[in-house]
């Protein structure tokens, strides 16, 4: 217990000390955009081309781990939307959005940091395969199902050329189509340049979790009430359980092999996670923003408990 303790504690203290950044104003919102920039356009890129690219293309296209995570993810996102639509009498934007705060995991943030204290062995290789599933297939459906909620005109290949161009400026989709092409061509990257990719990976966990403290900083809660608490109920706890159900049952419906135990635990503990970073960014393209932020708040300080609990029932 003491151990799983001190885990979420380390995670926790740098989120609190980021929060406090703000709130004491040793830090401003400037500084803290800076900071969010470098997290999307340098930290997180390269923890991602450092995880990929020294990768074997067997252990990257890895279905015994991507299959089970993608079809619960997908699982929790339907059954978001529905139950906010039809049972919450919410509008098709704002569910899409309560549908995406259930199912994406902070896997780059928390989930990749988290790791590499309890699971150090397989990190970066969850991290990578996490990345796939959220960057390459449920961002774009996300953004596929908020732009055709908002406007039943975008249609076509109109709806799809707003997609493309959000992706392939999106610094992460980049970083993963660069390090896929690294390991299929065999290519070699200098030393210097590895060095310069390596450094600033490391500073992308600490540099994540300062700034989920700074972002939180200034969200309210009020106004939200029953539907704020059933997104962070499906994220926190749903979408683990439905993680740890289909990778118990759908390697035997499926015909696929099992997973390796610890990427299994890591899987669980990625989707254990509050919900992506990106989450209120996108929702907020969308006139969805401040609900999005007070689920993060509340994501946010529940999970410690949540991911404390679920690190205990995995002996990690």
């Amino acid at each position: 217990m003491i151990s799983v303790l001190s885990i979420t504690g380390t995670l926790f203290l740098i989120i609190s000390i980021g929060y406090l950044s703000l709130r004491w104003q040793f830090l401003n919102r400037d500084i803290l955009n800076l900071l969010i920039s470098y997290v999307l356009y340098f930290a997180l890129p390269a923890v991602i081309f450092n995880a990929l690219s020294h990768q074997v293309p067997s252990e990257i296209i890895n279905l015994n781990y991507l299959l089970p995570y993608l079809i619960a993810t997908i699982i929790v996102l339907i059954l978001g939307y529905l139950i906010s639509n039809y049972l919450w009498g919410t509008n098709p934007t704002a569910s899409v959005f309560n549908a995406a705060g259930m199912a994406c995991a902070n896997s780059g943030f928390v989930g990749y940091p988290l790791l590499i204290l309890a699971l150090p062995a397989v990190a970066q290789t969850a991290l990578a395969l996490n990345m796939l599933v959220e960057n390459l297939i449920i961002i774009p459906l996300i953004l596929i199902l908020a732009e055709y909620a908002s406007s039943k005109k975008k249609v076509g290949w109109y709806l799809l050329v707003i997609i493309l161009r959000r992706l392939v400026s999106n610094p992460l989709v980049i970083a993963i189509l660069i390090s896929l092409l690294v390991i299929l061509t065999d290519i070699e990257i200098p030393d210097f340049v590895t060095n310069i990719i390596y450094f600033i990976a490391q500073s992308g966990a600490l540099v994540c979790l300062f700034v989920i403290g700074g972002t939180l900083f200034g969200v309210t809660l009020s106004n939200y009430g029953f539907k704020m608490y059933g997104i962070v109920l499906g994220k926190l706890i749903f979408l683990p359980f439905v993680v740890f159900i289909a990778f118990k049952i759908f390697p035997f419906i499926m015909g696929i092999g099992l997973v390796n135990d610890d990427l299994r635990k890591a899987a669980i503990i990625m989707a254990s996670t509050p919900a992506m970073t990106l989450y209120p960014i996108l929702a907020a393209r969308f006139g969805e923003a401040d609900q999005a932020s007070a689920c993060m708040l509340v994501m946010t300080i529940l999970s410690f408990f949540t991911m404390s609990g679920i690190l205990l029932m995995l002996g990690v």
